[in-house]
């Protein structure tokens, strides 16, 4: 990959790569980019970026990163374009730069896939990224890549354009599995937080208060600096869809299987994500975990009073 051009492709312009390609753009990357939508590629041509018709227009960036929900999107957005390079390889050193959340084993998968496909000229990297939307749009994501050593370095420049924190965790797989272990963390510390922030409300008191002395102590944590606020005032406007962290805690169990880790927080945190999913929450912002809570706290009392008041009789 000639990194000296400074050319790159981006797929996916939502609430995380929109200010991702913009932060680019700023560092001096022509960017060429395509996205689902149009309100957003309008928005990415005022800041300079170039749109494209689809992706296999991207065919000869040197880089073209992906950031869409799951790796069924990417793939599927990224099938005229393997199609082209079956026909007509790349140039070698390509990278395809998955930054989304996907499956450790199912990147690995694809990166096998996309080596065959382009006659081993394109190279698949993994570098999933934290830090939401503050984080995307400020250029100070932490970025977990899964990448060989060299194709890596190659990358370097750009992630810089992109995060403040750049990590290769080990090769094609391991920056998925280390951004499993990033939702592990922020997943159940969230439900945590939920919980607490119900406990509390309902025993009389006062959440922000509450917050305020844990971030003093043992219990202060960057997901209650963030989260914190958005859980205190029930504000559940979506920086980030819900319902995607129960695909990450997924990829979590799916992960500790293949190793022989028992997880048993990620299993209670799946089954809360789930039923967050069944209550119909997963749009809202992570925070509605909170809402969640409040619902099976309800129905608990519900069956309660319901189980009382049939005792009575």
């Amino acid at each position: 990959m000639d990194t000296d051009r400074k050319e790159a492709g981006f797929v996916g312009l939502g609430l995380m790569g929109a200010p991702m390609a913009a932060n680019l753009l700023k560092a001096g990357w022509a960017v060429s980019a395509w996205n689902r939508s149009p309100a957003a590629l309008e928005e990415f041509e005022a800041r300079g970026g170039v749109r494209v018709g689809g992706v296999e227009e991207l065919r000869d960036a040197p880089v073209i990163i992906f950031m869409l929900p799951d790796l069924s999107y990417i793939e599927d957005a990224a099938a005229g374009l393997l199609a082209s390079w079956s026909a007509n390889p790349p140039a070698a050193g390509t990278a395809l730069v998955v930054m989304s959340s996907v499956s450790p084993a199912a990147v690995q998968e694809f990166g096998a896939r996309v080596a065959r496909t382009s006659g081993g000229n394109a190279v698949v990297v993994d570098a999933p990224v934290s830090g939401g939307t503050t984080g995307a749009v400020e250029g100070t994501l932490a970025i977990m890549a899964g990448a060989g050593e060299e194709d890596f370095q190659r990358l370097v420049p750009l992630f810089n354009a992109l995060g403040s924190t750049v990590r290769r965790l080990g090769p094609l797989g391991a920056g998925s599995l280390a951004k499993a272990c990033n939702q592990l963390i922020v997943g159940t510390t969230t439900a945590a937080l939920a919980e607490a922030a119900e406990l509390a409300d309902r025993s009389g008191l006062d959440v922000t208060a509450l917050y305020d002395v844990l971030a003093g102590g043992l219990a202060g944590s960057r997901v209650l600096d963030i989260v914190g606020p958005r859980l205190a005032a029930k504000d559940y406007e979506p920086t980030g869809p819900a319902k995607f962290m129960h695909k990450d805690l997924s990829f979590v169990i799916e992960s500790a299987a293949a190793a022989g880790a028992a997880v048993p927080m990620a299993s209670a945190g799946v089954g809360l994500y789930a039923e967050l999913l069944r209550q119909g929450l997963g749009d809202k912002d992570l925070a509605v975990v909170r809402q969640a809570v409040a619902n099976l706290s309800d129905a608990a009392g519900d069956d309660t009073t319901a189980a009382t008041t049939a005792g009575t009789k």
